[in-house]
């Protein structure tokens, strides 16, 4: 790899359980093997370890989505390649964090993980859904709470009847023609 390799941030927003962290870390082990560094910011992490404290009212959910574009930008400015799998779901939130990286000139990919609700919902990677339909959590993006799905993203990737490694690829083919690998 080179010294001078350019870093961006790819950031793929969706729904719970749409498959952002999957495809993630499935490009995320490709580039690492082509040599490249990269980094997966994780929301579930970052809540935990960088957002702690923070509840999911519109106004936590933006300080969450700023916090995450900053360090994202921050490693994207030092030629590391940022997989950001994080819901994001407010259209404003994304474009501040867009117009951040714009603003220093940083690479910034819009993902959007675009899989059907009901296909979250049988995913329900995280029982989110079906405790939501018990009774037991409000708030659930995409259920009770908003998201709004990028009106232009770079690229919207259908998860619903692709592998894991057919939507690595079409970000990875996405990558290649911005001339970021």
């Amino acid at each position: 790899m080179s010294e001078n390799a350019q870093g961006a941030t790819i950031w793929l927003t969706g729904l719970p359980s749409a498959g952002k962290t999957t495809v993630a870390r499935a490009l995320a082990a490709r580039l690492t093997a082509a040599g490249r560094r990269v980094e997966v910011l994780d929301g579930d992490e970052i809540r935990e370890f960088l957002s702690a404290g923070l509840g999911f009212t519109r106004e936590d959910r933006h300080v969450n989505v700023q916090r995450i574009g900053f360090v994202a930008e921050l490693l994207s400015s030092h030629g590391v390649l940022t997989l950001v799998p994080v819901i994001a779901p407010y259209a404003d939130s994304r474009e501040a964090v867009r117009k951040r990286h714009q603003a220093e000139g940083t690479g910034y990919v819009e993902v959007h993980v675009a899989t059907p609700v009901e296909v979250c919902s049988r995913r329900d990677v995280k029982g989110l859904y079906a405790r939501q339909a018990a009774g037991e959590l409000t708030g659930l993006t995409g259920v009770d709470d908003p998201y709004e799905p990028p009106a232009d993203p770079d690229l919207r990737l259908e998860t619903d009847g692709r592998t894991v490694d057919e939507s690595a690829d079409a970000l990875y083919a996405l990558l290649a023609s911005r001339g970021l690998l």
